[in-house]
């Protein structure tokens, strides 16, 4: 008897900045969070980070691209923050939309294939 399986197929995608790696789904999601909390303290205590690894992930992707993708925000009565640039929200956007285009890639192959 011929067991049938169901089989998937994930992906992950990762922009590069020449060989260093700028944007993955990772990355996005500290975006996204720092946009909806204003803080990357914040949102690297939301994701169960430190904040020294999200500043450095802030760092890089702001290093890497030809504007900032998060700008931090000086503090006064009610301390500092940060924001998700324009550049940063069409990050999010362009990745977005591209993992969603692959997703329906593979999930029309697969139906194609019978997997």
């Amino acid at each position: 008897m011929v067991k049938k399986i169901k089989y998937n197929v994930s992906f992950r995608i990762w922009f590069y900045a020449g060989d260093d790696k700028f944007l993955g789904i990772g990355r996005v999601e500290l975006l996204q969070r720092i946009k909806a909390t204003g803080s990357i303290a914040n949102a690297a205590k939301e994701m169960k980070m430190s904040y020294r690894q999200a500043w450095q992930m802030v760092t890089e992707m702001n290093e890497r691209s030809s504007s900032p993708l998060v700008e931090k925000q000086l503090g006064g009565k009610s301390g500092g923050g940060a924001i998700v640039t324009q550049t940063g929200i069409k990050a999010i956007d362009t990745f977005h939309a591209l993992e969603n285009k692959v997703r329906i890639f593979i999930e029309n192959e697969t139906k194609k294939q019978k997997l």
